[in-house]
């Protein structure tokens, strides 16, 4: 079994310690978010687990951890979130210098092979434009240069409630803008020539655009291949049902939680609420068997959850 930690928030960042005290527990519960009565019971004992995957945009919290994790014999990867948006669009991220410190750190403790760069959502706006974003790509992909051998991208998408929220911050000047097939066009191939002079292989995460004709594999955040190849291990490589359609990742047990992240950005599709996800923080007790007491959550927009339940790239 793969566990995923996880699309629905940033349990890194956020709950490390929720995280290794369920590890040494040997499992942990899962509300189901469309039926909070429905309580899955996970298990995460080392047999059981083939592989664990990180989803995160500051793994710091988690690191003193990882010499444990070694010890039991797990394996895992990250997916590492790093972008430089316009503050505007991600209010409690950690510094740019930050990130790229947090990273290498990372990389170095446990190899560039098993840091993967998130480079998404990718937002086209009044004030990150095709140009923003090949700059910001390259400054990135030059600091990450020996750090990473992959880098994922994908576009933004714009759900009810994270349209909603775009749409507002109007008032301080942001018009998102549409993509056409020549902005398309022009960015993929420019993050593509990119990409490739710094040594990277570039895939996109559940793209409905035509990103492989110019030059990006349609790739799996899960990855049956690249978890092989990583690890030796050869997992079900069965497409999860539960996800998008054009989410190529294999079936794996996602154990966060929505509404309990608060990295505040503003295109995520799996915070409903940010002032929910601080009263859920709040609530939250590091020794329960759930990220949080489901009589705590209040989850909303259930159907823009099951929308966006296909990819990180919110996230």
């Amino acid at each position: 079994m793969i566990i995923s930690v996880s699309r629905r928030s940033d349990i890194p960042a956020f709950y490390a310690d929720w995280f290794m005290n369920r590890i040494r527990a040997g499992y942990c519960t899962v509300p189901n978010p469309f039926n909070p009565n429905q309580i899955s019971h996970v298990s995460l004992k080392p047999e059981d687990v083939e592989v664990i995957v990180f989803w995160t945009r500051n793994p710091a919290p988690l690191l003193p951890y990882l010499p444990e994790l070694d010890r039991r014999g797990y394996n895992y990867y990250f997916l590492f979130t790093l972008m430089h948006n316009p503050r505007l669009l991600e209010v409690n991220q950690p510094s740019f210098s930050t990130s790229i410190s947090n990273f290498r750190q990372l990389s170095d403790t446990i190899g560039p092979e098993k840091v993967i760069w998130r480079y998404d959502p990718i937002i086209l706006s009044n004030i990150s434009q095709v140009e923003f974003h090949a700059q910001a790509y390259l400054n990135i992909a030059r600091m990450l240069k020996g750090y990473t051998n992959r880098s994922i991208i994908s576009l933004v998408d714009l759900y009810r409630k994270t349209r909603q929220r775009l749409y507002a911050l109007s008032r301080q000047g942001l018009e998102i803008l549409p993509w056409d097939e020549i902005s398309l066009a022009r960015l993929i191939g420019l993050l593509v020539d990119l990409a490739r002079s710094h040594g990277l292989d570039i895939y996109s995460c559940a793209e409905d655009h035509d990103v492989g004709s110019l030059g990006i594999i349609p790739g799996k955040c899960i990855d049956d291949n690249y978890i092989l190849k990583t690890f030796g291990i050869a997992v079900n490589g069965k497409k999860d049902s539960s996800q998008r359609k054009p989410c190529g990742c294999v079936v794996s047990k996602d154990i966060g939680m929505y509404d309990t992240c608060l990295s505040g950005c503003q295109y995520c599709y799996a915070t409903t609420s940010f002032e929910q996800a601080k009263l859920n923080y709040r609530a939250h007790d590091p020794g329960s068997a759930s990220l949080i007491n489901r009589n705590c959550h209040h989850a909303k927009n259930v159907k823009d959850y099951a929308a966006g339940g296909g990819g990180i790239s919110n996230l």
